[in-house]
């Protein structure tokens, strides 16, 4: 297999190395992104929304303990605005602008190295094709330089070879668009259920105003 793969990139030439890098390249992202999801792994079910409920009817604490010390990016947000209100050192608007910065700053997280996935699966495509051109016109070179003794399974061979960089080209692209579809779809939903809880937490501040913070308590 290792000598198949050795002839494949001597016939396919320096295409044909650059998309290998590129496979290389994209595997590498595609395993930490899923060692990344892995670690961050979903708090067991209903955690987060039994977090909101028990906010909701006045028990912060009980709340606060559901939340506390997870990794997933949900449960430590809603973590770290619960702490932010039992400090209260910080108004509504101001709590909300800082929730919402964690809350990019978790997508952000989540979505790194992602555009690298992007750009191999556009480029594969079309490297593979340039590098297809390129060996056509070889192939014609080499029709047009033998005149009328043009030899069929020579044309045939050189057509193939040209077509090699196609096939390789989608054989890298197919794949790392399917993992960016899927990782860019998962980020989608945490960003939509971070959104979420977030609306959750502050509606549930509007129904129950805050006592004065320490800094509005401090006088003028």
């Amino acid at each position: 297999m290792l000598i198949d793969a050795i002839e494949l990139l001597v016939i396919g030439g320096p295409v044909v190395f650059i998309l290998g890098l590129f496979s290389v390249v994209a595997l590498t992202v595609i395993v930490a992104k899923a060692w990344q999801w892995w670690h961050l792994r979903p708090v067991r079910a209903g955690t987060v929304a039994a977090a909101l409920d028990h906010l909701e009817r006045g028990e912060r604490p009980r709340a606060l303990l559901l939340v506390n010390g997870q990794t997933n990016p949900r449960a430590r947000l809603l973590a770290r605005t619960l702490r932010l209100l039992d400090e209260n050192e910080l108004d509504t608007e101001a709590l909300r602008d800082e929730s919402l910065r964690g809350a990019r700053i978790a997508v952000a997280d989540l979505a790194s190295h992602l555009r690298i996935l992007e750009v191999i699966a556009s480029l594969a495509p079309l490297l593979g094709l340039f590098g297809t051109v390129l060996g056509m016109i070889e192939a014609f070179q080499a029709m047009e330089s033998a005149g009328s003794a043009v030899n069929p399974a020579v044309l045939s061979g050189g057509i193939w070879k040209a077509l090699l960089t196609t096939a390789a080209g989608l054989a890298v692209a197919i794949p790392v668009a399917l993992a960016h579809g899927w990782f860019e779809r998962r980020v989608e939903v945490v960003a939509a259920h971070l959104r979420d809880d977030l609306d959750r937490v502050f509606t549930c501040l509007a129904r129950s105003p805050r006592p004065g913070t320490r800094a509005q308590a401090q006088p003028a």
